[in-house]
């Protein structure tokens, strides 16, 4: 087997652009794991001439939390490596904490990945963190494994940014035994001894010699989906032709990129609308905030107009010159200080008699959830139905997909 730099290095000549101005990412915690990462990910960016930016998150839940976050500030200093120290400020839950940390983790990396140009944030899970979401599975949790390559989990301001875990094809303690070979020490973060917490749990078993998993890489979804004015369009015969299980996973992350959210549905339900999909009858369903129109040939999944009821689909005003995110789903910019966006449900009748009959070629369950502007003299526009001076749209959702089901593995120029 090639040494660990060596298979580190390969992952990231496979998935990164050497010589490209833009910085990379990379998260420091101070641990073995993220050590072991940074020092490689260094030595592989001074060598592709890539700028590279170490980014630290204190949770607010260890009172050693400061020093760490020193300690992480000393690593970069002594690489001559730009730091930013990141906190999970305010009050934190009484239950779910992990995964709030979690999610809180994700929100401020992204955040700051972004500021920062880069297109790329590494992490440093190792094989062992397959192992024990799989013990979690086991024990009766949905933790799913980590991807070698995966889009940021954090939407939108995670857009555009990709997540890379290099380690994947590593175990801890060979991280380990490289770090003691170079005389460098780590921290041991003891809530990682937590038996209150399932992540501990499943490390704490002991395997008997078992052995790290592999990376294990989903293949590609199959290329049977197309995106326009905010709806995905699936070939039934496509969904046919494949798996059962790339099938399900592509409906899944079609609702959820079409219906603008981050949960991803219960697998249960995703595999029974699935099932139906790939028969041949006229079927609707909602899922993830989506609603799914089959005919015999197409398949159209376009945002849940309905939501709009339940606190979804809500309006927002627009600054002048400033991008926002509607949605999850668009992202618009505008020119002028008088516009609202919001949902054409309820408005679609005040539209220009141009764009009523462009709105005729929208399946009708997807044309309540397309995005319309509104002025101050009550006014309606849709700027996906026809182009508004001064106003630029852009759907994320085609993009969002295409990175979902692995058609990007690379990091964008």
């Amino acid at each position: 087997m090639r040494g660990l730099e060596a298979r580190v290095r390969a992952v990231l000549d496979r998935h990164l652009q050497p010589g490209s101005p833009r910085p990379i990412a990379v998260a420091l915690s101070g641990g073995g794991d993220s050590l072991a990462l940074t020092l490689i990910v260094d030595r592989w960016a001074r060598d592709a001439g890539r700028p590279l930016v170490i980014l630290t998150v204190d949770h607010r839940l260890q009172a050693a939390g400061a020093d760490w976050t020193r300690a992480c500030a000393d690593v970069a200093r002594r690489l001559d490596r730009p730091s930013r120290a990141l906190a999970w400020e305010g009050e934190k839950p009484a239950t779910g904490l992990p995964a709030a940390a979690r999610a809180a983790r994700h929100g401020l990396l992204a955040d700051a990945a972004r500021e920062a140009g880069a297109r790329v944030l590494l992490m440093g899970h190792t094989a062992d963190d397959i192992l024990e979401a799989g013990r979690m599975r086991a024990a009766g949790a949905t933790t799913p494994d980590p991807r070698t390559w995966a889009p940021s989990p954090v939407w939108p301001n995670g857009r555009g940014l990709f997540v890379l875990r290099p380690l994947l094809g590593a175990g801890r303690a060979e991280l380990r035994d490289w770090l003691r070979a170079r005389g460098e020490t780590w921290i041991d973060d003891p809530a990682n001894l937590d038996p209150s917490y399932a992540r501990s749990r499943a490390r704490a078993q002991s395997a008997g010699g078992e052995e790290p998993a592999a990376a294990c890489e989903a293949p590609p979804s199959p290329d049977i989906w197309t995106e326009d004015r905010g709806i995905v369009r699936l070939d039934r015969e496509g969904l046919r032709q494949a798996s059962a299980e790339a099938a399900a996973r592509l409906i899944a992350m079609a609702c959820v990129c079409a219906g603008g959210g981050v949960r991803r549905p219960a697998g249960a339900h995703v595999a029974r609308v699935a099932d139906r999909l790939r028969g041949s009858g006229a079927f609707v369903a909602t899922l993830a905030g989506a609603r799914v129109m089959a005919d015999a040939e197409q398949v159209f999944i376009a945002r849940e107009a309905g939501e709009r009821g339940r606190g979804g689909l809500m309006p927002v005003t627009l600054s002048v010159g400033q991008t926002a995110v509607w949605d999850g789903r668009f992202a618009v910019t505008c020119d002028r200080s008088d516009q609202t966006l919001r949902g054409l449900s309820g408005v679609a009748r005040r539209l220009p008699a141009d764009q009523r009959r462009r709105l005729t070629d929208v399946p009708a369950g997807a044309r309540g959830g397309l995005p319309a502007l509104v002025d101050t003299e009550g006014r309606v526009t849709s700027p996906v139905l026809a182009g508004v001076p001064g106003v630029t749209v852009v759907s994320l959702i085609g993009e969002r997909l295409a990175a979902a089901t692995g058609q990007v593995m690379r990091e964008p120029d």
